[in-house]
């Protein structure tokens, strides 16, 4: 469809109109304006004040295992199998059930190392451990 100007019915004009597309830009815009929240929301929580220990914790009360890269094991320092780390430490925790296991984990060893202490931790009872990391400096 060619547009001429009024002062010459010969001269085909070569201007584009851009109005058509500003209003697809706006509308567009908007419209990622509306859903960009939407997308983003998530659950609101209003999460509890952190508080103290409910018990201080002795060195009695801690247990330490450490895993090797390559899946050893180490229960307070000295070398251990996975069997006999569990037996330690349901013998551990029926004499003092409060009983913390600290588990310190070698950043390059196999999650599944760490876990199988964790899941023969809960099969006996043993719920109280805690994932030591390295303190910030």
């Amino acid at each position: 469809m060619r547009r001429f100007s009024q002062r010459n019915s010969l001269v085909t004009l070569s201007d584009i109109n851009i109005t058509p597309l500003l209003d697809l830009a706006f509308v567009l815009l908007i419209i990622f304006v509306i859903t960009t929240p939407l997308l983003e929301q998530g659950i609101n929580l209003k999460l509890p004040e952190g508080g103290k220990a409910d018990k201080a914790l002795t060195k009695n009360d801690i247990r330490t295992v450490e895993v090797g890269a390559r899946g050893t094991y180490m229960l307070d320092g000295r070398l251990a199998t996975l069997d006999r780390l569990e037996a330690e430490l349901v013998k551990a925790f029926k004499a003092n059930p409060d009983t913390v296991v600290f588990i310190r984990a070698d950043e390059n060893g196999l999650n599944k190392d760490t876990y199988a202490i964790i899941d023969r931790c809960q099969r006996n009872g043993i719920t109280r451990f805690s994932l030591r990391t390295k303190p910030t400096r």
